[in-house]
């Protein structure tokens, strides 16, 4: 694995300084992490290996810095003239779950000011806290990475049972989900499993919008700066063809699905 796991860790990042969130960096006037304009929040840490992560200096939950939870509330009270009807204040990643309490906070007290909550996740997690967390959560946008398990361990270092119990999860509540899918040649591109993937969740009634996301290279730099050996480095992005067929494909299971 090129960047050992983190358990200790992760488990004290969720309970240690209850009033920060370790963070990575803050977007203002994000319009790729769910709906309208938002200030997307990118914490720090993750579980997942992802053999294409565009973002590996997320990945150590040592990383980033301390940010005070009111402090980022007070920034998106600043900034809620712009978010309008659709738009408020997403949190993405790194893997948000393994701040899963302090983020349960964060967004009642953004609730509180009537500010829409978005949740970014792999679905690492389905305890009590990350469900409580996901009830408390306006709009879940769900990475589910790979519907085959053998596949997804191979891709992602770990099972794929998490994520679709959170999915399953999140429909059992009723509250609206997207799904978002990254395109990767040669890894996630087999016409079978997407087929699979869609079949799953076919009759999902939560799910609002599936989004493809085309893999690229743009992050391969990254992993050369912290010296770390990147397996896909010699992968090419989906071709037109291969986009048009997965979007061909979810479309049979879906109304609306997005190639980003």
């Amino acid at each position: 694995m090129y960047f050992q796991l983190q358990d200790i860790e992760a488990a004290k990042l969720n309970i240690d300084d209850p009033d920060h969130l370790r963070i990575h960096s803050l977007e203002t006037f994000g319009t790729h992490d769910g709906p309208g304009i938002r200030m997307v929040v990118f914490v720090q840490g993750c579980q997942f290996r992802c053999l294409y992560c565009q973002n590996p200096d997320k990945l150590d939950v040592k990383g980033g810095s301390l940010v005070e939870i009111e402090e980022l509330v007070k920034r998106a009270v600043l900034q809620k003239s712009y978010f309008g009807k659709t738009g408020g204040v997403t949190v993405s990643g790194g893997e948000p779950l393994l701040q899963r309490n302090k983020l349960l906070h964060f967004f009642k007290l953004l609730q509180e000011q009537g500010i829409n909550t978005c949740l970014d996740t792999n679905g690492r997690l389905n305890n009590h806290q990350a469900q409580e967390l996901f009830d408390n959560t306006d709009l879940l946008l769900l990475d589910v990475k790979h519907i085959n398990d053998e596949i997804h361990h191979k891709l992602t270092g770990l099972t794929n049972k998490n994520t679709l119990e959170v999915a399953a999860y999140r429909e059992s509540t009723g509250k609206p989900m997207w799904l978002r899918y990254v395109l990767v040649p040669g890894w996630t591109d087999q016409p079978e499993y997407l087929e699979e993937w869609g079949q799953h969740f076919i009759h999902y009634k939560t799910v609002e919008r599936v989004e493809i996301i085309p893999f690229h290279q743009l992050g391969s730099q990254k992993w050369e700066l912290l010296n770390m050996p990147y397996l896909l480095k010699d992968t090419a992005p989906p071709t037109a063809e291969s986009k048009t067929e997965a979007f061909t494909i979810f479309g049979k299971y879906f109304k609306n699905v997005i190639l980003k």
